[in-house]
């Protein structure tokens, strides 16, 4: 079976993906350096023995020397992965999602790794008034994080193009779903919105609570993920989405509905950075791929939160 190496493996896109891959007979290799990792997302993983661990840094040569040497593909999950977060640090952004990038694509290069996806993000489009956002719209990115990640997709395209390496950038829209972190300052909105109300406390909303989100259960994008490593990598981006919007007001009347609960969110002032809207047309990847959103919003939150309580 085929070897795969994953970055940012404690992440919890990156420990889902291992899951999966693991269960298909893959052997795994993954590489994090747990600062936005969590090892708890590796337990799982540590009790199999198709699945190798190493605590390196994606920006270290030598350590994405030796983890890619032998693997047939790489899923490059690893990142600094907050737009909040790159407006306070641009440079510590910018040196993480940009350089590593650089790093393992050259890694990837010299060990001859068939195909490389690399993870970008619906931020690359920016505020653009059209919606559904299409992969051909031009990018507007509107903060350090969304710009690094526009970077890390045009490098991996233009990989491709220089030295003939597969590769596929996958423009996730939200993604969402057991595993990731409820907790800090830079916590994504759905995460952090059950683990309050769950306590019976009321989840911040910044603005008016009408922007919206094409929200993506986690099993969508690692379906995406493995579609375009073991499909036709075009040297090309997709969107990986539900093709829906779900305004953040609607995240809390959902999470109240099925938990039964009737909370309040507090408002306060936006945050910079942040887009409007933002919806994914998904008719390239399920064309090119064979993509189809087997978890929708509601099933995808009913799926998220036993994680939460226990």
């Amino acid at each position: 079976m085929p070897t795969a190496l994953i970055t940012g493996v404690a992440g919890f896109i990156g420990s889902n993906l291992a899951d999966e891959l693991l269960n298909r007979g893959y052997d795994v290799r993954g590489v994090d350096n747990l600062t936005t990792g969590r090892e708890q997302n590796l337990d799982a993983l540590h009790t199999n023995d198709d699945f190798t661990f190493h605590e390196a840094d994606i920006r270290d040569v030598d350590a994405m020397a030796e983890a890619t040497d032998g693997v047939d593909y790489v899923f490059h999950q690893a990142a600094i992965p907050s737009v909040p977060r790159s407006v306070d640090d641009p440079v510590a952004t910018t040196d993480a999602n940009c350089t590593g990038t650089a790093n393992v694509l050259n890694a990837a290069r010299h060990a001859d790794v068939d195909t490389v996806v690399v993870a970008s993000s619906s931020s690359v489009y920016g505020s653009t008034e059209q919606l559904p956002k299409v992969e051909h719209m031009e990018s507007l990115p509107e903060s350090p994080y969304a710009l690094s990640k526009y970077y890390t997709e045009k490098l991996a395209l233009q990989f491709r193009h220089f030295y003939d390496i597969d590769t596929a950038a996958l423009r996730y829209f939200n993604i969402f779903g057991p595993r990731q972190d409820p907790n800090g300052d830079y916590a994504a909105v759905i995460p952090k919105f059950i683990d309050l109300m769950l306590d019976g406390e009321r989840p911040v909303i910044y603005g008016d609570g009408e922007q919206s989100r094409d929200f993506t259960y986690i099993d969508n994008a690692v379906q995406a993920n493995i579609l375009a490593a073991e499909g036709d990598a075009t040297g090309e981006a997709f969107n990986v989405g539900c093709g829906g919007r779900v305004t953040v007001n609607e995240v809390v009347d959902t999470l109240n509905d099925i938990l039964n609960t009737d909370i309040d969110p507090i408002y306060d002032d936006p945050r910079p950075g942040d887009v409007r809207h933002s919806h994914a047309d998904i008719s390239k990847i399920q064309d090119v791929l064979g993509y189809e959103p087997k978890v929708g919003f509601e099933e995808g939150l009913k799926q998220t939160i036993p994680y939460y309580r226990d």
